[in-house]
């Protein structure tokens, strides 16, 4: 079956499919509670913690708050993929610990999901601290979702899980692997970007300045796509 008669098929089941909200997790104790309280209310979702390794209480906590918790090897790829595998829904989300989803997210994505080509979606971007600088990154992310539909991972990306595996998961990949899986999609058909944001926490940004993290950001970006291995990338900004 060709991807344009799979995305017709599955068009007419999506506004009753069941959204698989998968969080990676590592030491996020601090966010864990709100990122679960931002996925409710909500209709026919499950909410999937996958923990690598926590040693701060996060999976006690996640625990608590009666989500779907399960362990995977460290390593974002790694835990998301562990969590589709894991994961009943027909819809997938993958929502960084840091991040909130908008209320009504659910009706967002189904919705989305029913556009004629669309294979994927995201969000916009809102960074949650009052900063001019960080509302020049949120313009710059958002342009470039929108027009180059390339949104990242801190964007909540969303797909059905038949194309998830489709196109292969998420690359195993120590870093970028939010960027491999995006350029996968854009071969196989559009995504696209609600207007809605998602709003993550500032806490990168603030901690090592934000024009450092933007630039180290974009020098990481054009290396990966320039054919650097990520193993590389990662020993540059070791030493």
């Amino acid at each position: 079956m060709d991807i344009y008669h799979l995305l017709e098929l599955q068009s007419h089941n999506i506004d009753t499919a069941r959204i698989s909200i998968i969080i990676p997790v590592l030491n996020e104790a601090i966010n864990i509670k709100q990122a679960v309280a931002s996925t409710q209310p909500s209709t026919n979702v499950e909410v999937i913690v996958v923990d690598g390794g926590s040693n701060d209480g996060t999976a006690e906590i996640a625990e608590s708050l009666g989500v779907k918790l399960i362990s995977a090897p460290r390593g974002r790829a790694y835990q998301m993929n562990a969590g589709a595998l894991a994961a009943s829904g027909e819809i997938l989300l993958f929502l960084h610990a840091d991040s909130r989803l908008p209320a009504e997210f659910d009706i967002m994505v189904r919705t989305a999901l029913q556009q004629r080509g669309v294979v994927a979606g995201a969000f916009a971007l809102r960074i949650d601290a009052q900063l001019w600088s960080l509302r020049l990154v949120e313009w710059g992310v958002n342009w470039r979702s929108r027009f180059l539909q390339m949104p990242y991972g801190d964007q909540a990306i969303f797909l059905t899980k038949e194309i998830f595996y489709r196109i292969g998961k998420f690359p195993e990949l120590p870093i970028m692997e939010d960027l491999e899986l995006v350029q996968r999609l854009r071969r196989t058909g559009g995504i696209t970007i609600i207007a809605v944001p998602i709003l993550t926490s500032a806490r990168r940004w603030l901690k090592n300045g934000v024009f450092q993290t933007t630039l180290t950001n974009q020098i990481i970006i054009v290396a990966y796509l320039l054919g650097v291995s990520p193993k590389q990338i990662i020993s540059w900004f070791r030493r």
